[in-house]
């Protein structure tokens, strides 16, 4: 069964992090845990070629094990000649480390070309789960990502033989700067859907799917054709690691959709015909599997099945902690969100009665996209390595649900729910709702995304947050008075003040457009850096506080701790700046510091759908020495190594000291 124990199980809390910290110089004597070298690159997948920045030659790159309860030190080179870099650990909380957050101009000055930044990774027992890691820089992540699994602290409370990862990515083929200049300039276009979903690096777009460019923000106007059916064979595709090629595929004209045919292929060609294979994931009968799905994507969201297998019990969602077993027959995949599957293989009998079977196709297509159609996409699980890949299928293998709205709602609750328990509405400090709105900056007149009247996007500072608050100290921190008369941020500092130990409960009201007076809606998946939310569910209509507490009594709901949902669009139209559904969030804010939330739709991150939340006062947030702190004040600064010196940084933790606690009732 599952074996992840540890040679020498410590118990005790995490470790002081006052007692530990101190500055340093990693020089040639420092060994980081892993390194991760970040390039511009040529490569293939998704059945056609395109520039990509990839990690480690590859895309998705490497799977990195983390142990909890210690510090992991991972070092990021930017080889990319003309591209800043960041890199974020999507869902861990970094507590004491918001340097190594990894959002640019928000906590961290990016990293230049030719440098490296040493990322300090602190982990407790309860961190244990699926997470990832991935660019903050532009539409990087569309290819820059990679699975980040911090393994449990001695066995995990359910029974499994082995473990596999289901990474899914956007493929376009449409060049990273042509998607940027199309969404942040004027006229504005919509990139259109994704030319395939890949899993593990790879897949193409199936029969039947229709892909569209669109000239708008939300629905767009079809210029799109049906795709061609793509079948390969690759005998080396994945088992429990991702591995392969490749990232976006994108526009060609008017049409988009899987254009690469064999008649079109020429000798320059092989490497995107080679790639035209599908995602394999290997089980043997009668075992039962871990799957960590993780939804990479930049732009999808995803509704996905099994041929011939109807039975998906979750235990973990986002990581965070694991959850009473919720037992489904589909998963719906956002990008940000992850989940953990109890997955039972069909027993030898099972596949004989089955006409001896040794494979079944996975099934996914895209729902409430952004521009008309859908992109259906297979890989394959398969009960004997030896088999040949089938051709993919002329008819989809299953019928997947239109709705998604719904899905395991008000569903999730903690496994051991003495442990981690939500806030009560009676312990909720302050409520703030955000409203969502597509607009037309009056300025400028592009098209842009704003959360309570304020679009963010990288550009909106000229000096990092954190790196401003260092400097400046309380003057740099928003106002709490500003902020309580204006939507909740402060207008000098363009940011969310956040009291350390008050309980929020954030809103997010999703609200027609006002372009063109449309009053269209989009389904966006929200994330939080640091500290996880407790959600609290969702609805039609604006947010009725005393309704949805009434239906939380009613249900016995005790929400898990999360950090990446869905804001559903539901209907999709409504009357210019009407609420048409809402989603809502609980956090106690323990962690100051300096930390986003945002829609991980990467366009709608470049339009302004990002928010930066200020927790604490200064003195709450300037943990580093005045001496120590001057090597991350500058772009490039001293903290950033390079070929001709050594970063010195500060250390937050001492990584010689291991301490896990497992995850128990207890």
């Amino acid at each position: 069964m599952n074996a992840y124990s540890l040679s020498a199980l410590l118990t005790g809390g995490w470790l002081s992090a006052t007692a530990l910290a101190g500055a340093a110089v990693h020089d040639s004597n420092f060994a980081p845990d892993h390194i991760l070298r970040v390039t511009n690159s040529q490569v293939a997948g998704g059945c056609d070629t395109r520039t990509s920045v990839v990690v480690n030659g590859t895309s998705p790159g490497p799977t990195l094990h983390v142990l909890p309860g210690g510090v992991t030190w991972i070092r990021v080179y930017n080889d990319i000649a003309d591209q800043n870099l960041t890199m974020h650990w999507h869902g861990l909380t970094q507590r004491m480390a918001p340097f190594a957050d990894g959002t640019p101009l928000a906590s961290q000055w990016p990293i230049p070309p030719g440098h490296f930044f040493d990322y300090e990774l602190a982990t407790r027992g309860e961190d244990s789960g699926t997470y990832f890691y991935h660019s903050h820089v532009g539409l990087q992540a569309m290819s820059c990502s990679g699975p980040l699994i911090i393994d449990d602290c001695g066995t995990a409370p359910f029974n499994y033989d082995e473990e596999r990862i289901f990474h899914f990515e956007d493929f376009f083929t449409m060049p990273n700067e042509q998607m940027t200049g199309d969404v942040t300039g004027n006229p504005f276009t919509w990139p259109g859907s994704a030319d395939a979903i890949l899993l593990n690096g790879k897949g193409a777009a199936a029969a039947g799917t229709t892909t569209t460019d669109s000239s708008d923000g939300n629905d767009g106007v079809s210029n799109g054709s049906s795709a061609s059916q793509a079948s390969g064979h690759d005998e080396s595709s994945g088992h429990n690691e991702p591995s392969g090629h490749g990232q976006p595929s994108g526009k060609n004209g008017q049409s988009r959709g899987y254009r690469l045919r064999a008649r079109d292929h020429d000798a320059g060609q092989d490497d995107a015909l080679s790639s035209c294979s599908l995602g394999v994931i290997d089980v043997e009968p009668g075992k039962t599997y871990r799957f960590r799905f993780i939804g990479a994507m930049g732009l999808s969201f995803l509704t996905m099945g099994f041929e011939g297998h109807d039975n998906l019990t979750i235990v973990q969602v986002d990581g965070a902690e694991y959850n009473k077993p919720a037992t489904t027959d589909h998963l719906q995949l956002g990008a940000g969100q992850r989940f953990d599957v109890l997955f039972k293989a069909k027993t030898q009998e099972e596949l004989d009665a089955d006409g001896s079977k040794s494979s079944y196709f996975i099934q996914w297509e895209t729902r409430d996209g952004e521009a008309p159609g859908m992109v259906r996409g297979y890989g394959l699980l398969r009960y004997n390595l030896s088999a040949a890949i089938p051709a993919l299928p002329a008819n989809p293998v299953i019928t997947l649900p239109e709705q998604v709205d719904d899905w395991m709602e008000y569903t999730f609750t903690p496994l051991f729910p003495d442990k981690n328990k939500a806030p009560t509405a009676e312990e909720v400090t302050r409520r703030v709702i955000i409203d969502v709105d597509l607009v037309q900056d009056n300025v400028t007149g592009r098209v842009v995304w704003e959360l309570a009247h304020l679009s963010w996007t990288e550009a909106s500072y000229q000096t990092p947050a954190l790196v401003d608050i260092y400097q400046r100290g309380q003057d740099a921190v928003p106002s709490w008075d500003a902020a309580q008369n204006n939507f909740g941020w402060d207008p000098a500092t363009r940011s969310f003040p956040a009291r350390v130990g008050e309980v929020i409960e954030i809103i997010l009201q999703n609200r027609g457009a006002m372009i063109e007076n449309s009053g269209r809606l989009g389904t966006h998946p929200f994330h939080a850096h640091s500290k996880h939310y407790y959600d609290i569910g969702s609805g039609t209509g604006a947010y009725n506080a005393d309704a949805n507490n009434a239906k939380i009594e009613k249900l016995g709901y005790q929400p898990v701790k999360r950090d990446t949902t869905m804001l559903y669009k539901y209907n999709g139209t409504v009357a210019p700046g009407e609420v048409g559904g809402w989603r809502g969030w609980r956090i106690r804010k323990t962690d100051a510091g300096v930390w986003m939330i945002h829609c991980h739709i990467l366009a709608h991150m470049l339009m302004g759908m990002q928010m930066v939340w200020v927790v604490g006062d200064a003195k709450d947030i300037k943990t580093i020495p005045f001496e120590d702190s001057q090597s991350y004040m500058t772009f490039g600064g001293s903290v950033m190594g390079n070929f001709t010196h050594d970063p010195h940084l500060y250390e937050y933790f001492n990584a010689t000291t291991f301490q896990c606690k497992p995850i128990d009732g207890n």
